[in-house]
């Protein structure tokens, strides 16, 4: 069937007319740069961590945190006790920290990098935590399974089951006990006893045996002179026999 002149006319209008349209509509915005990470809003919503955030807020760690998590490349992963596990610490546990160590207790909760549940099976362990410095290392350890992760302080080990965020550059991980490094919460060696102070009886043995040491012992010279006296006495008493004879 041939094409009328017309129907191409018609066909090339209609092309050139859409053509135009689609030049002429609004592109499909981008989409919105994400904003900073709030820290704090990831723990109101997960609704069990009142004591968790008294102490951030107690020892300003709350800014130091989020200064971190959106500034740094490597992002954070933050183990958060549940206000559960702050209940179940012994009696004043916390109030016989100083306000330092409350701030490495929280430190050691904060890894400096960003670790999915199935990244944290992968560590070489243990893993340095935000409390190590000129210390030393502070250290978690990792072990466990698929999606289920045991992390270890050497003092307490917990499961760790599910996240509260797990988007970089911040993971948020709920836990039901409060991880206690060693550092703060062991068993410390006895301090070394100072030195016995000398006992009289052993100050005088010494004394008594230096001053046997100094008494003159007698020898043959005082025995020698005994003999010559009692021989000058025998002899005058010879001398004067033979006078008066």
């Amino acid at each position: 069937m041939a094409t009328s002149p017309l129907s191409l006319v018609l066909l090339s209008l209609f092309l050139s007319l859409s053509l135009h349209a689609q030049a002429q509509a609004p592109a499909a915005p981008a989409p919105a740069p994400s904003g900073p990470v709030n820290f704090t809003a990831v723990l109101v919503k997960g609704g069990q961590f009142v004591t968790f955030i008294s102490l951030l807020n107690k020892t300003q760690t709350f800014n130091q945190i989020e200064n971190q998590i959106n500034s740094s490349s490597e992002g954070m992963t933050i183990f958060a006790p549940t206000d559960n596990a702050f209940s179940n610490l012994k009696s004043g546990a916390l109030n016989g920290l100083s306000q330092q160590q409350q701030v490495q207790l929280l430190q050691y909760h904060m890894l400096p990098k960003f670790y999915s549940l199935s990244n944290l099976l992968l560590v070489s362990n243990p893993v340095p935590t935000q409390a190590s410095g000129q210390e030393g290392v502070w250290g978690l350890n990792f072990t466990g399974q698929s999606n289920q992760v045991n992390v270890s302080t050497g003092l307490v080990e917990v499961q760790v089951n599910n996240a509260l965020r797990q988007d970089f550059p911040l993971a948020v991980y709920p836990v039901d006990k409060v991880l206690l490094p060693d550092e703060l919460f062991g068993v410390k060696p006895p301090s070394a006893s100072p030195p016995a102070p000398a006992t009289k009886g052993s100050s005088s043995g010494k004394s008594n045996s230096s001053d046997t040491a100094a008494e003159p012992s007698p020898g043959k010279n005082s025995a020698g002179g005994r003999n010559v006296a009692l021989g000058l006495i025998f002899g005058l008493g010879f001398v004067s026999m033979g006078i008066l004879s």
